[in-house]
């Protein structure tokens, strides 16, 4: 795996890295194999964590300036991303049902998932330094992953007058660990599918796909 060695990586507990680039599909498909979701869980938390001290150590913003500088950089865009961007989506297990829908949640989730591996194999220094290398020039540079982009499509779509409507149609895990998918119509014809770990976030995505189709 290329990133491995680019992120001086290769002595990762490679057990670990097999569960963190595994799927719940493929998991399923194949007894005795763990799934990535209790690494992401770990990931997540280390990652907020990281970023908060970052702007803490580097910044002077207020509270909330902070928490929406962190969501902005740590957000389902960012995160596939920065998995995309290291390569770390070429090496995702997933189920024969899953495999033509590798999205962005997924691949998101897997960089979590990773950073919570390397966090058990070097410890927090390493974990710091690999989330500065990645992350930290994006936040220097003020990069822009997540716009409204609910905002936008309503604009755009209101130049022709068309109403806009955000619908559910699909929920699944467990009560605390949510994902939703929605789907956003306009004059009741399906323009864009998004999923999100809520559905204000799966709300957004949806509408993301929906512009994206709408201004090419």
């Amino acid at each position: 795996m290329e990133f491995l060695k680019k992120y001086n990586l290769e002595k990762i507990d490679k057990k670990l890295l097999t569960e963190a680039l595994t799927h719940s599909s493929y998991s399923n498909e194949h007894k005795n194999t763990n799934n990535y979701e209790r690494l992401e869980y770990l990931g997540d938390a280390i990652l907020e964590f990281i970023i908060s001290e970052y702007f803490y150590n580097n910044t002077n913003y207020k509270e909330g300036e902070m928490t929406k500088k962190r969501a902005s950089f740590v957000c389902e865009q960012a995160l596939a991303h920065y998995a995309k961007d290291i390569g770390i989506d070429k090496y995702i297990k997933v189920g024969h049902g899953q495999i033509d829908n590798i999205n962005d949640t997924i691949i998101a989730d897997t960089f979590e998932s990773v950073l919570g591996a390397i966090y058990l194999s070097f410890g927090m220094n390493f974990a710091r330094e690999y989330i500065y290398k990645i992350i930290v020039p994006y936040i220097e540079k003020n990069f822009v992953f997540f716009g409204d982009y609910k905002s936008m499509l309503q604009e755009f779509v209101q130049t022709d007058k068309k109403s806009l409507d955000y619908v559910l149609v699909n929920e699944y895990g467990k009560d605390h660990e949510k994902t939703f998918e929605m789907v956003v119509k306009v004059n009741d014809v399906i323009l864009g599918r998004g999923i999100g770990k809520s559905k204000k976030e799966a709300e957004q995505n949806a509408a993301y796909d929906a512009y994206k189709k709408s201004v090419k």
